[in-house]
């Protein structure tokens, strides 16, 4: 690779350093504010409408390593190779119409309290703070640290920092504002962050294409740099280390081809029917949102404007600047550094500086995510729940802040030990892939316990570890192999736990059903609390989610088809986007909304904390 980097004139200096500025003072303006109260730092007061927590949410699952990931992903395996996490969405609509409102309506600080809210005794109170300890260091952490890997890989490619110096350099700017900020400061600068990144971002990818001669030239010409890429293999012209590129019939189509290897069906198949599941709950920072809305229905309404922005709008300016890096860059030893390398090569003045924000935008309102929701789970299913419990609320934030300090210097230090983004997507994917349907089922099953869950993740993480280093299942070509047998060897365990462990005693469940009230299986926790009317559930939803989930793909394919070049493929699919889109929105007429009035909060709960009486 070339050792040029971007030549940025004074303008585009101005638009990096404006922004920090800008990032800086939000921090400043709103930590009075987030100093209130832990209700106040981690959860906004519970006062977000759904617009806002919605693209919160987008913005935070946007980061530096997406358009990396994303054009690299295009380059090795075509457009195809996004159905790793195009998949998702099926599991994303499924925690709009099932789970949205139980979260809104437990009323919690973090996902994790739900397990004392749900489950009682020392195996409630362990499982809670293992998840707590677990999810904010090591998950957590390892999310962090690929997002600083691909924030570092630009500065190196952009402005030829090394990588200790870019590390240091980002997570100071980050901490200052995180630290002072709580959730009102993340909130509103991922408003301003996501609208700023897709500003770059969108900017790049109209380069791209004007550069290429417009939509259906740019889709010609990659596909010939793949054909010529291919011959140059063949021929055995290319160098040692180059990566490889994305066979020419897959580079633009979307159905893969099932017949490429041995194993092709098989991967699409996992992706379509089993993957998904794990994100259905719609657990960690997503939870987090919900509970920072006014009520129920902004819950349901920001989770399905994420899914929207996410899976339909968002990847295409990616996508394109991917294809066309192949037409300019066709021998690449990182894919990854493909996005890079076409800001080095095409950006004017201005618009560097304008995407370098960007970009450093996309990396903060991820990582003041992450450490605002990590310092959430130390300080109260930690530090508040087992370690100092009557302290004042001016002490909490306090030791709020310092957990995200610590935090941000364990990211930067996992992020010293990462290269791979990508390879990095799938371990974190795997480690607790076996766990899916247990806290699926947890909300609409009475006879489910701690120990269900407890022995789902044991087995997860045991059998990722082992099959991830077992030669016969490793690489990330085998990844759909792994999950599929992590998946099912940890639900056989859950469920013959399950039946060999007590259930949880009765008198919590009715409390955990008075407060949440679900819908399902819960027939002699129901029979005791025949005064509460559970959470009607029926033919309004499931539609709503097939629906739902055809709007989205038909929105994402026909963009697609748009940006190709292939115009009459990409209205027709857009408008039956439209149809089905109106279609949603009358099946959420017929759900029920029994107490919820729009615009208005939902009152705090009259019970005490979850695991107060544990």
């Amino acid at each position: 690779m070339s050792n040029e980097v971007l030549s940025l004139h004074f303008i585009d200096w101005s638009i990096i350093i404006g922004y920090m500025v800008f990032a800086l003072a939000i921090g400043f303006y709103f930590s009075k504010r987030a100093s209130g109260s832990l209700t106040e730092y981690f959860v906004a007061g519970r006062t977000l409408s759904w617009w806002l927590a919605g693209t919160s949410i987008v913005a935070t699952s946007f980061a530096a390593d997406t358009p990396l990931a994303i054009a690299g992903i295009v380059r090795v395996r075509g457009l195809q190779g996004n159905w790793y996490w195009w998949s998702g969405l099926m599991g994303g609509m499924l925690c709009v119409f099932f789970y949205a409102r139980l979260w809104r309506r437990a009323r919690l600080l973090t996902d994790v309290e739900l397990v004392e809210l749900r489950y009682k005794g020392k195996p409630a109170a362990m499982l809670r703070v293992f998840h707590a300890i677990y999810r904010s260091t090591l998950f957590n952490c390892i999310t962090m640290g690929w997002v600083i890997l691909a924030m570092q890989k630009l500065v190196f490619v952009l402005l030829g920092w090394d990588k200790l110096t870019s590390i240091v350099v980002l997570m100071i700017l980050t901490i200052i504002y995180t630290v002072l900020s709580g959730m009102y400061g993340v909130v509103a600068t991922d408003l301003i962050q996501f609208v700023m990144a897709m500003t770059g971002s969108i900017a790049l990818a109209w380069i791209t294409l004007v550069k290429l001669g417009g939509p259906k030239a740019m889709a010609e010409k990659a596909v010939a740099a793949a054909t010529e890429h291919a011959a140059a293999v063949d021929a055995g012209q290319i160098a040692e280390g180059i990566s490889r590129v994305a066979a020419p019939d897959q580079l633009i189509n979307f159905a893969p081809n099932l017949q490429a290897t041995e194993l092709a069906w098989f991967t699409f198949a996992v992706f379509i029917f089993v993957q998904w599941w794990g994100g259905g709950e719609g657990g960690g920072f997503l939870a987090q949102r919900l509970f920072s809305t006014r009520n129920e229905k902004d819950s349901l309404l920001a989770t399905l404007w994420y899914n929207f922005a996410h899976y339909a709008i968002r990847p295409w300016p990616w996508i394109i600047v991917g294809l066309g890096s192949l037409v300019f860059f066709p021998n690449l030893v990182d894919p990854e550094l493909a996005y890079p390398r076409m800001m080095v090569e095409f950006l004017p003045t201005g618009l560097k500086g304008l995407l370098v924000a960007s970009l450093l935008a996309a990396f903060m309102s991820t990582m003041d995510t992450h450490m605002n929701w990590g310092a959430s789970y130390l300080v109260n299913d930690v530090y508040k729940r087992f370690l100092v419990k009557e302290g004042s609320e001016d002490h909490y934030v306090f030791v709020s802040r310092i957990m995200i300090v610590i935090m941000a210097i364990l990211a930067g230090f996992t992020a010293w030990q990462m290269d791979s983004i990508y390879n990095a997507w799938l371990f974190i994917q795997l480690l607790m892939g076996g766990t899916a349907f247990v806290v699926l089922l947890r909300w609409y099953w009475w006879r489910i316990n701690a120990w269900s869950e407890i022995s789902s993740m044991i087995a997860s993480i045991v059998l990722s570890l082992f099959f991830d280093r077992w030669s016969v299942t490793n690489g990330p070509d085998l990844y759909p192999v792994r999950l599929v047998l992590v998946l099912g060897g940890a639900t056989i365990t859950w469920i013959v736990t399950t039946f060999l462990t007590k259930p949880v005693p009765a008198d919590h469940l009715e409390r955990f059903y008075r407060r949440v009230r679900p819908g399902g299986w819960w027939g002699p926790i129901a029979q005791k609390a025949r005064d509460v009317e559970g959470l009607h559930l029926g033919w309004p939803e499931v539609i709503a989610w097939g629906l739902g989930v055809a709007c989205v793909y038909a929105s994402l394919f026909g963009l697609g088809w748009l940006c190709l070049g292939e115009y009459t493929k990409g209205l027709v699919s857009m408008a039956v986007c439209a149809v089905t889109g109106w279609f949603v929105f009358k099946m959420m007429g017929k759900m029920d909304w029994r107490g919820v009035v729009a615009g208005q909060r939902d009152p705090d709960p009259d019970e005490e904390p979850a695991g107060a009486k544990a």
